[in-house]
């Protein structure tokens, strides 16, 4: 599977797209207990959710205690940027 490929499944779910929105949008690190209380999922699955996004290379998370904080990774805007250059090139040569 390309990293393209693995950017796009990761993007592929409306759960996962608020998470990433609302990680974009959050000016420190989130709980994942955060996520539960704004999203209609269990924690297990956002957890999952999560783990998608986070081997997708889109989230970072730094465990601290029982709990786990995520933030949006440093490069993520540049990697879907860069992704969506790939497959939607401005220019396309004949």
């Amino acid at each position: 599977m390309t990293v393209e490929t693995t950017l796009f499944k990761a993007l592929a779910d409306p759960h996962r797209l608020a998470i990433l929105a609302t990680l974009a949008r959050a000016g420190q690190e989130v709980c994942v207990c955060d996520f539960t209380a704004g999203l209609p999922l269990r924690q297990p699955t956002v957890s999952h959710h999560l783990k998608v996004l986070r081997d997708a290379g889109l989230v970072a998370c730094e465990r601290l205690g029982t709990w786990v904080y995520y933030t949006l990774a440093p490069d993520a805007r540049e990697r879907l940027a860069g992704a969506l250059d790939i497959i939607l090139p401005e220019k396309v040569r004949a």
